[in-house]
């Protein structure tokens, strides 16, 4: 490629999107709308009168250039699902294969896993054949090399991760949402991410770190996603396109990850995007489709599901099973507002201390994992597989660790509680490590524990008590009650309560057990867990650990703020004059301010406001020119056309082309200067002075401009953009509900309780008194 091309490319990256910048969708789609035209102009041929038949043939050809362009977008989504689908069978046989490889290993192949290794043994869980082989008859001896194991592979993930691709630590979830809201993070879905991510991954889970790999899933599948768009031109030019195929991908991701391809579709729709059409819609549905059936192909388990814990239930549930479910409702609120206030707390103290020791922290939080946890049955397994335990009927093969043995209820009570408790503490200190983390899993797990033991609490209630009047509706000849459906709601619980998603996890929890008699259930469940997060004022993790980053992200939900968009506006604007500046002047006043743009006013002194310009526009109109001519100092800067009768969509500035006139950038004539006027956006978003801020957020989350000028009767008053509203709502906190946190947290409910408490006893025995005076 000749070097001037090359200089042409680097110089049109600068103009278009810098990093950690937001994306104006609307300039965006005004530009899509202009490419669209133009190359409809160009692969326009015009019929000639002395051919016949080729006027039938140019028609036949736009036709099918039409069709292969709208194919080539569902084209794109099958490579992206088909991909997404081999990458998650991947990942999911190499996490169980290292996970068993810390326990011992098969003799008829080192590839093996226990499962395959043991396969004719009949039941998915066994402790062991002729040829699996633990690495030792000791007990202190297999503790030390399960300790070795979980110390080496998260060394080697943390490293990993420090040193090619640090972006690939954490979750991603909170990211993604940015991006798609126009948050550009260069590199964040690169080949360099999305390989790491991918390697590291199962090195994270069979390390034992109480972190999940759904979450990362989904960053993985989006790195697939924007990796394969951006071999096509139409996608890695419009980042509208490439924003529709990141949140299919995305749908995707979590489709594989539980195997729930429409669950997939309304995680995307309910927690990913603010703006979901359904277009983007389809394609997420089908992207979606495409990588379950990929998962579905390679079978990884070879029993044909889709993820471990899948299961299903014969048998129907009680009404008055619906206490026990209110409780593993509470518990799912509870625990999600524990988890995300102290997790905060972690992620401040790692930011302050530990930021250049996250291979020691990681190394650290793994040894003491598989310290503490191998000496517990649910805490050494890899959360996946002890769910599918935890989730089965006592009578479907399910008495696996003496679950459903009577005899060792209380023991196994207790084991599950030690478990569920210990687990929390993990996930605090450990969810936002430098390695490949997610909570889904582990919050999914902590929830099983804790409702298989409610589930072990209430059979025994039954053994105990049969003919108690709250069991009368319990047939004499059926198990009454199903210790597994508990831990099944109690896992959708805690999903619920850290995610603070309802609809997703319903459908997702539908689509793992097949079941329709636990929607019911499962809605009552979650419908508590958000009472429960409602009323304690807590947001999900995702959205906790945005505001923790600083991303210039809007909430989905609406508040009321009862100020104008006046009193948030910044008024003191760096404006650029459409005649009379000189470069010169442009170039002082680039580099004394660093805003990300500047809106046009009329040279005569009045502010009247006639566009807005970027500032990335302006260098690169400056360093085209610069190569063209030389020393511009005193060339003068034209920021309006001189004749209006031109047609804006060949002036368009082509992206990624290299067809600009040259007239725009070396003056020609005297008196003419640089002209700027092409690049020049004459109709930007303005709204009054008098329009509530409500409207502006609504704005800016359904149109996502970058930025909104302010503008009274024409003349330019004040400019807002997402960091301004989110400063003012951080600072200001007009009308504002009080969180957790400032009501005190348990302490200060504790104290409304006592203060509420001792006001009603105190009216009571007033009201006492008056009454014995009158007797």
């Amino acid at each position: 490629m000749d070097p001037d091309e090359l200089e042409d490319e680097e110089l049109e990256e600068i103009r278009r999107y810098e990093d950690f910048t937001t994306i104006d969708w609307i300039q965006d789609s005004i530009l899509e709308r202009k490419r669209r035209l133009r190359h409809a102009r160009t692969s326009y041929i015009p019929r000639s009168p002395g051919l016949r038949g080729f006027g039938m043939i140019s028609t036949a050809w736009a036709h099918v250039r039409k069709g292969m362009n709208a194919g080539q977008t569902w084209f794109v989504l099958s490579i992206v699902g088909v991909c997404i689908g081999l990458n998650a069978a991947i990942v999911s046989i190499v996490s169980e294969w290292l996970s068993d490889i810390k326990m011992g290993y098969c003799s008829d192949g080192w590839w093996l896993n226990q499962q395959f290794c043991c396969w004719e043994i009949e039941g998915e869980e066994v402790d062991g054949c002729d040829s699996w082989h633990s690495w030792s008859h000791v007990t202190l001896a297999r503790w030390v090399i399960f300790v070795l194991f979980a110390s080496v592979f998260s060394f080697i993930a943390s490293h990993l991760v420090r040193s090619l691709a640090k972006y690939a630590a954490g979750s991603g979830i909170s990211e993604i949402k940015c991006i798609l809201a126009g948050f550009v993070m260069q590199g964040f879905l690169g080949f360099a991410t999305f390989f790491i991510k991918s390697i590291t991954l199962p090195l994270v889970i069979a390390s034992g770190l109480s972190v999940g790999k759904e979450g990362p899933s989904v960053h993985v599948a989006c790195c697939i996603g924007s990796l394969v768009a951006g071999l096509f031109d139409n996608f890695r030019r419009s980042q509208s396109k490439m924003r529709e195929i990141v949140t299919a991908a995305s749908a995707a991701g979590v489709a594989v990850a539980f195997g729930s391809p429409i669950g997939g579709v309304l995680f995307s729709i309910e927690e990913m995007s603010h703006t979901f059409s359904i277009r983007t819609m389809w394609r997420s549905v089908f992207c979606a489709l495409v990588a379950t059936f990929t998962l579905s192909a390679m079978n990884p388990f070879r029993t044909g599901k889709l993820v471990l814990f899948q299961v299903t239930y014969d048998r129907d549930w009680h009404f008055f099973e619906i206490i026990f479910f209110v409780i593993l409702g509470i518990f799912g609120g509870l625990y999600g507002a524990f988890v995300i206030k102290f997790n905060l707390q972690v992620a401040a103290f790692r930011r302050n201390h530990l930021a250049n020791h996250g291979v020691a922290e990681a190394v650290t939080l793994a040894t003491l994992t598989a310290i503490i946890g191998y000496f517990n049955r649910f805490l050494r397994m890899d959360m996946t597989s002890s769910m599918a335990i935890l989730f089965k009927e006592c009578e479907g093969g399910g008495s696996v660790f003496d679950l459903c043995q009577s005899s060792a209820q209380w023991r196994i009570s207790n084991s599950l509680l030690l478990a569920t408790i210990i687990r929390v503490g993990f996930v605090v200190i450990t969810y936002g490590c430098k390695v490949p983390a997610g909570i889904f899993v582990p919050s999914m797990a902590i929830g099983a524990t804790f409702g298989r033991m409610v589930g072990i609490v209430v059979k025994a209630m039954y053994t105990a008590y049969p003919h108690s009047g709250i069991f009368k509706f319990c047939a004499p000849d059926v198990p009454c009650i199903t210790p597994g459906t508990y831990a099944f709601l109690g896992a959708a619980a805690a999903l619920s309560g850290v995610m603070r998603i309802t609809v997703t996890v319903v459908v997702i929890m539908f689509e793992l057990t097949g079941a329709l008699t636990y929607i019911l259930p499962t809605m009552i469940v979650l419908l508590v867990t958000k009472a429960v997060g409602d009323f304690l004022g807590t947001n999900g993790i995702a959205d906790e650990m945005i505001r923790f980053n600083g991303f210039p992200f809007l909430e989905k939900e609406d508040h009321v703020y009862n100020v104008t968009v006046s009193t948030v506006m910044i008024k003191d604007l760096n404006t650029l004059s459409e005649t009379g500046m000189r470069v010169k002047d442009v170039e002082s006043l680039l580099s004394s301010t660093n805003v990300k743009g500047f809106p046009i006013v009329s040279a005569d002194g009045s502010l009247t406001l006639l566009g807005y310009i970027d500032r990335s526009e302006i260098r690169y109109v400056l360093e085209r020119a610069r190569k063209n001519r030389g020393r511009l100092a005193n060339t003068p800067c034209l920021f309006t056309a001189r004749h209006q009768e031109v047609d804006d969509i060949d002036l368009a500035p082509p992206v990624h082309e290299d067809d600009e006139p040259e007239e725009y950038f070396a003056p020609t004539t005297a008196g003419e200067g640089i002209q700027f006027w092409p690049w020049v956006n004459k109709t930007p978003m303005t709204v009054s002075p008098e329009v509530p801020l409500e409207i502006v957020m609504q704005i800016f989350k359904r149109m996502g401009p970058r930025t909104i000028l302010v503008e009274d009767h024409g003349v330019l008053s004040g400019l807002v953009t997402v960091k301004d509203v989110l400063k003012f709502i951080a600072t200001e906190k007009p009308d504002h509900r009080p969180s957790w946190d400032e009501r005190g947290g348990l302490d200060g409910l504790l104290e409304e309780v006592w203060t509420w408490a001792n006001g009603k006893l105190s009216r009571i025995l007033h009201w006492s008194r008056r009454v014995l005076r009158r007797r």
